[in-house]
């Protein structure tokens, strides 16, 4: 069965599979996680994707904000894919179009960053 579908994505705003969210969100493979938030904002953690480890997926696509505000640690990277998560790091738009692609052929989970 293929992940959730993205329909649409623009600055601060997101429409999974029919729902709009307005707040950032992690879209694993039976659900999506509403109003993600980080421990330091802007930075992301290995804490902050507590619930996407545990997933074990094999692909992990982040949406970094429309301008990369959202920082990924090249550590966090490393801790991903020593678990055998792929980490693609990229612009929400960009984002958005690998998730949707990868859906229907890999375990595939998209953190987003909706807006910077």
């Amino acid at each position: 069965m293929a992940s959730p579908n993205i329909e649409n994505y623009r600055f601060g705003r997101i429409v999974i599979s029919g729902n709009a969210y307005t707040k950032d969100v992690i879209i694993f493979s039976d659900r999506v996680m509403a109003n993600w938030w980080r421990e330091q904002g802007h930075r992301l953690s290995i804490p902050d994707l507590k619930e996407v480890v545990d997933a074990e997926p094999e692909v992990l696509v982040i949406g970094r904000g429309s301008v990369k505000r959202m920082k990924v640690p090249p550590q966090v990277q490393e801790q991903l894919e020593k678990k055998g998560i792929r980490v693609i790091a990229q612009s929400t738009d960009e984002a958005v179009q690998t998730y949707n692609r990868l859906r229907e052929k890999k375990d595939v989970v998209a953190a987003l960053h909706l807006t910077c």
